[in-house]
């Protein structure tokens, strides 16, 4: 064998060793993950009777999935109301984006698209000061209203209504509130939408942690047994309910302001239809509630770097949450903790699950795809 040869053949070993080496660093490196090409993600089919609610925002960037949800809530729009009169309502944001939304139903005919209403102001040519409070207490005004909702349903070709109105009795949002009557007048709103919407489409509103409470000069928040027979369903909004180091999202945490467990026990108390209570997910985590950063969207979550360690997991409140250098910095929701909700609300006869908001979640939809089959796999 000549010295050509030789070489030849030693460059051939050295390859064969290499290609083997490679190969088993290949194997190692990505343990538990399937070599080649990932199957594409298949969600679950859709099962009757049960519900996926998206909020999806005006000032939002990105569109949810249409075939990952069942209804989506736009938000918002906004009412003028100018010396106790009812004038109109218009959307905040652009145009553009409400139609981008509304497209979403020729991908997905099944698709309910709902206008949800709030009762702050945000367009420039309207002004904070009366809302939903001076609105409701006239039949005039409410009757107005009533029709411009079903004209613009009509119009766009969307399926309903859905009222944010936080809350009757409160001036969180900077317009009037009247004690006396806000919550009664609330009711008398519902039921004149109903009546004008009728049967054909859907009436939902976004309902607090708990049942209507009487004050020092009458009530605050919203009657759950008497809308219960107007509405098609309620988004429970369970988040918000503490901040920080405590659980703001927590299924139950007696050391929190506020969990789902007494949030359902409120609604039950109150003569609430379970098969109508779809229960809130937030895709933020709530650090606090006077200072900044107040939230974390789950995509700015993932995305922590040193210091922070995010997969902690709360086994008393069934919830994740966050430490920075060590310390708890905000509770959230993932997909294991979305699964143990809906396994929970479906359990319990609730229609299904709502989520706060779409542009929240990460590039990969990794929370919208955990809703999904949080409610339709199970």
């Amino acid at each position: 064998m000549n010295s050509e040869t030789i070489c030849l053949k030693l460059k051939e070993i050295l390859i064969a060793l290499i290609f083997l080496l490679l190969a088993g660093c290949s194997k190692d490196s990505h343990l538990g993950e399937t070599n080649g090409p990932q199957e594409p993600y298949v969600p679950s089919a859709a099962v009757d009777g049960r519900a996926v609610v998206a909020y999806v925002t005006y000032y939002g960037t990105t569109l949810p999935r249409p075939e990952l949800c069942t209804h989506i809530n736009y938000a918002f729009a906004e009412i003028y109301v100018r010396g106790g009169k009812y004038l109109k309502f218009k959307l905040k944001g652009s145009q553009s984006r409400f139609d981008s939304v509304v497209a979403l139903k020729k991908r997905n005919p099944k698709l309910k698209v709902l206008l949800s209403f709030s009762n702050s102001v945000g367009n420039s040519d309207n002004v904070p000061g009366e809302g939903f409070s001076v609105l409701a207490a006239s039949e005039e005004n409410r009757k107005a209203f009533a029709q411009d909702c079903l004209e613009f349903c009509k119009e766009y070709g969307i399926d309903g209504i859905d009222m944010d109105w936080e809350f009757p009795g409160l001036d969180w949002s900077g317009q009037a509130v009247d004690l006396a009557h806000d919550t009664d007048n609330h009711v008398l709103m519902m039921k004149q939408l109903r009546e004008t919407l009728g049967s054909d489409y859907l009436l939902t509103y976004a309902g607090y942690v708990s049942d209507k409470q009487r004050v020092s000069g009458g009530f605050r928040y919203i009657d759950i047994k008497a809308l219960d027979p107007i509405v098609d369903f309620v988004n429970l909004m369970t988040y918000e309910m503490d901040s920080g180091s405590t659980p703001h999202n927590a299924v139950n945490c007696p050391s929190a302001y506020w969990d789902i467990v007494r949030t359902y026990r409120a609604y039950m108390n109150a003569g609430a239809t379970p098969s109508k209570l779809v229960l809130g997910i937030p895709f933020y985590g709530r650090v606090s509630h006077s200072s900044s950063p107040g939230a974390i969207t789950y995509k700015t979550i993932k995305a922590l770097g040193d210091g922070y360690t995010i997969e902690n997991w709360d086994a008393s409140a069934n919830v994740p949450y966050v430490t920075k250098n060590g310390a708890k910095y905000c509770y959230y929701d993932n997909p294991r903790s979305i699964e143990y909700k809906a396994k929970w609300a479906l359990e319990r006869g609730f229609y299904g699950l709502m989520y706060w908001e779409n542009d929240q979640d990460d590039s990969a939809f990794t929370l919208r795809k955990a809703t999904w089959e949080g409610v339709m796999g199970n």
